[in-house]
């Protein structure tokens, strides 16, 4: 992907209500959509896990339908995140985890999303670190974690400097409830591991009253798509790996976003590239000028 090695791109779930006649060829059997996926993208983030552990029949032919450098990034269950919330949950992790392991070199991070804890809920601030320090040593070294909160009053040095303890990278998330991208990375070091996780999820609930069908966009999101991409840029600059992941509830249509994003990315690029080549042409004829 020219400049963009680094970067793993793809959709959350490969399949959607309105794929079947807006991104999947006519006719595609539904047994057939991840290797049609597989050649579009290079990375999946999936959802399925998120409502419970796979079976290993299904893993193994996630594996065995997608190219030799595709990467299957997970949702850790919601058994876990949601209703043990970390607590008395080794086991389950532990089975998800050797259920996953039959990815091989193509499982990628598995993320643990939490829900949003309002002021009624019955875990805080200060106990939700508590759960992570307890949790998070628990972690195998060669395996890739991120983590995504809901309260945006929850991202401090104190979360981030544990997650960059533990290695498990702090995940950028596109939502309501959250602050924008480019204002957490002006105001903290976010980046927490060696690798950065993105999620341009959207207003779930906003776009709902206009669409529940995801074969096109309906919502004009390229300013924020500009944004994704400055942020997208930066990142990849220092030599990090980027997992982006896009929603359908981003705009409509996570296939379209994806290509769109791509597309502000490469010309960003090409810009730098210009501009570097216009300043090295000026110093050439600065310095040969002078005779140096």
């Amino acid at each position: 992907m020219e400049k963009l090695d680094h970067l793993l791109l793809g959709s959350c779930s490969f399949t959607a209500e309105g794929w079947a006649t807006s991104f999947y060829p006519p006719g595609l059997k539904k047994c057939a959509y991840l290797g049609f996926y597989a050649e579009q993208f290079n990375s999946v983030e999936v959802d399925a896990t998120f409502y419970g552990i796979p079976s290993e029949k299904t893993v193994r032919r996630w594996y065995e339908q997608t190219p030799e450098n595709f990467v299957f990034a997970s949702k850790v269950p919601q058994s876990i995140t949601h209703e043990s919330l970390l607590v008395d949950c080794d086991e389950q992790f532990r089975e998800f985890l050797d259920v996953m392991s039959g990815l091989e070199h193509k499982l990628g991070p598995m993320l643990f999303q939490f829900p949003y804890f309002s002021k009624k809920a019955s875990v805080r601030p200060a106990e939700f670190l508590d759960r992570l320090r307890a949790f998070l040593p628990k972690l195998p070294g060669d395996l890739r974690f991120a983590l995504e909160i809901r309260n945006k009053d929850w991202v401090g040095p104190e979360l981030l400097e544990l997650l960059r303890k533990h290695k498990v990278a702090f995940a950028l998330i596109d939502h309501p409830w959250m602050s924008r991208p480019s204002e957490l990375m002006r105001n903290s070091e976010i980046v927490t591991s060696d690798f950065v996780y993105a999620r341009l999820l959207g207003d779930r609930y906003a776009i709902e009253e206009v669409t529940k069908t995801w074969d096109k966009t309906v919502v004009d999101r390229r300013s924020e798509l500009m944004e994704w991409s400055a942020v997208v840029d930066s990142l990849l600059s220092r030599d990090l790996k980027v997992y982006t992941y896009v929603n359908n509830h981003f705009a409509g249509h996570s296939p379209e976003t994806l290509r769109q994003f791509l597309e502000l990315l490469r010309r960003r690029q090409q810009q730098k590239a210009q501009s570097k080549g216009i300043r090295w042409s000026l110093f050439n004829q600065a310095t040969g000028d002078r005779g140096l």
